[in-house]
Protein backbone atom coordinates (compact mmCIF):
# COMPACT_ATOMS: atom_id res chain seq x y z
CA UNK A 1 0.00 0.00 0.00
CA UNK A 2 1.47 3.11 -0.76
CA UNK A 3 1.38 5.39 1.70
CA UNK A 4 0.99 9.44 1.54
CA UNK A 5 3.56 11.72 1.80
CA UNK A 6 4.15 13.67 5.20
CA UNK A 7 6.93 16.48 6.18
CA UNK A 8 9.67 16.71 8.81
CA UNK A 9 7.23 18.48 11.23
CA UNK A 10 4.53 15.62 10.59
CA UNK A 11 7.46 12.84 11.05
CA UNK A 12 8.91 13.90 14.06
CA UNK A 13 5.16 14.33 15.64
CA UNK A 14 4.84 11.18 14.57
CA UNK A 15 8.00 9.82 15.97
CA UNK A 16 6.73 11.60 19.36
CA UNK A 17 3.33 9.75 18.96
CA UNK A 18 4.90 6.66 17.91
CA UNK A 19 6.95 6.38 21.71
CA UNK A 20 3.47 6.35 23.16
CA UNK A 21 0.78 4.20 23.76
CA UNK A 22 -2.06 6.99 22.81
CA UNK A 23 -1.70 11.13 23.42
CA UNK A 24 -4.22 13.95 23.96
CA UNK A 25 -4.00 16.86 21.82
CA UNK A 26 -3.27 18.86 25.29
CA UNK A 27 -0.58 15.94 25.71
CA UNK A 28 1.25 16.28 22.66
CA UNK A 29 1.20 20.24 22.83
CA UNK A 30 2.74 19.79 26.12
CA UNK A 31 5.38 16.94 25.13
CA UNK A 32 6.06 17.53 21.67
CA UNK A 33 4.59 21.39 20.52
CA UNK A 34 5.48 23.58 23.60
CA UNK A 35 9.49 22.70 23.73
CA UNK A 36 9.16 23.42 19.35
CA UNK A 37 7.32 26.51 20.14
CA UNK A 38 4.26 25.56 18.36
CA UNK A 39 1.12 26.53 19.14
CA UNK A 40 -2.00 24.19 20.31
CA UNK A 41 -3.90 24.86 16.88
CA UNK A 42 -0.67 24.01 15.01
CA UNK A 43 -0.48 20.81 16.75
CA UNK A 44 -4.28 19.55 16.82
CA UNK A 45 -3.93 20.76 13.16
CA UNK A 46 -0.86 18.14 12.38
CA UNK A 47 -2.24 15.62 13.97
CA UNK A 48 -5.97 15.70 12.04
CA UNK A 49 -3.99 16.05 8.97
CA UNK A 50 -1.81 13.26 10.60
CA UNK A 51 -4.90 10.84 10.78
CA UNK A 52 -6.90 11.71 7.29
CA UNK A 53 -3.71 10.48 5.92
CA UNK A 54 -3.94 7.23 8.01
CA UNK A 55 -1.17 7.57 9.71
CA UNK A 56 -3.05 8.36 13.21
CA UNK A 57 -6.07 6.86 14.39
CA UNK A 58 -8.36 8.36 16.95
CA UNK A 59 -10.18 7.23 20.07
CA UNK A 60 -12.58 9.17 21.82
CA UNK A 61 -12.10 8.07 25.94
CA UNK A 62 -13.91 9.51 28.86
CA UNK A 63 -14.86 12.19 26.46
CA UNK A 64 -11.51 13.48 25.55
CA UNK A 65 -9.66 12.20 22.32
CA UNK A 66 -6.68 10.00 22.17
CA UNK A 67 -4.64 9.83 18.94
CA UNK A 68 -1.99 6.33 18.52
CA UNK A 69 0.12 5.64 16.17
CA UNK A 70 -1.00 2.08 14.04
CA UNK A 71 2.51 1.81 13.79
CA UNK A 72 5.55 1.18 15.79
CA UNK A 73 8.27 3.47 15.69
CA UNK A 74 10.12 0.40 13.78
CA UNK A 75 7.68 0.50 11.08
CA UNK A 76 7.33 3.69 11.39
CA UNK A 77 11.03 4.68 10.13
CA UNK A 78 11.19 1.63 7.79
CA UNK A 79 7.80 3.34 6.14
CA UNK A 80 9.63 6.52 5.76
CA UNK A 81 12.68 5.09 4.29
CA UNK A 82 10.96 2.95 1.49
CA UNK A 83 8.91 6.27 0.88
CA UNK A 84 12.10 7.86 0.38
CA UNK A 85 14.16 4.99 -1.64
CA UNK A 86 10.94 4.52 -4.31
CA UNK A 87 9.73 7.99 -4.73
CA UNK A 88 13.46 9.82 -4.48
CA UNK A 89 15.78 7.02 -5.22
CA UNK A 90 13.48 5.68 -7.97
CA UNK A 91 13.79 2.66 -6.36
CA UNK A 92 17.57 2.21 -5.83
CA UNK A 93 19.44 2.63 -2.78
CA UNK A 94 22.91 2.02 -4.81
CA UNK A 95 22.85 6.71 -4.51
CA UNK A 96 22.51 5.89 -0.86
CA UNK A 97 24.92 4.01 -0.41
CA UNK A 98 27.26 5.74 -2.59
CA UNK A 99 26.66 8.83 -0.23
CA UNK A 100 27.47 6.70 2.33
CA UNK A 101 30.97 5.61 1.06
CA UNK A 102 31.91 9.03 0.12
CA UNK A 103 30.54 11.12 3.31
CA UNK A 104 32.51 9.10 5.30
CA UNK A 105 30.37 10.00 8.34
CA UNK A 106 30.08 6.22 9.40
CA UNK A 107 30.45 4.85 12.96
CA UNK A 108 32.67 1.60 13.44
CA UNK A 109 28.53 0.46 15.10
CA UNK A 110 26.84 1.52 12.28
CA UNK A 111 29.53 -0.29 9.51
CA UNK A 112 29.40 -3.35 11.66
CA UNK A 113 25.23 -3.30 11.38
CA UNK A 114 25.49 -2.57 7.64
CA UNK A 115 27.78 -5.19 7.11
CA UNK A 116 25.22 -7.90 9.20
CA UNK A 117 22.45 -6.36 7.07
CA UNK A 118 24.63 -7.08 3.58
CA UNK A 119 25.29 -10.55 4.76
CA UNK A 120 21.79 -11.01 5.35
CA UNK A 121 20.73 -10.29 1.95
CA UNK A 122 23.06 -12.52 0.66
CA UNK A 123 21.75 -15.02 2.48
CA UNK A 124 18.43 -14.68 1.39
CA UNK A 125 19.85 -13.72 -2.26
CA UNK A 126 21.55 -17.61 -2.39
CA UNK A 127 18.59 -19.14 -0.84
CA UNK A 128 16.00 -17.73 -3.26
CA UNK A 129 18.69 -19.01 -6.29
CA UNK A 130 18.66 -22.50 -5.01
CA UNK A 131 14.89 -22.78 -4.99
CA UNK A 132 14.72 -21.62 -8.51
CA UNK A 133 14.30 -24.27 -10.97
Amino acid sequence: MRRTTIGDQELALLRWLAGRDDATVGEAVEGFGLPRGLARSTVLTMMERLRKKGRLRRAKVEGVYRYASPDSPRELLRGVVETFVEQTLGGSVSPFVAYLAESGEVSDEELEELEELVARLHSRSRGSQESEP
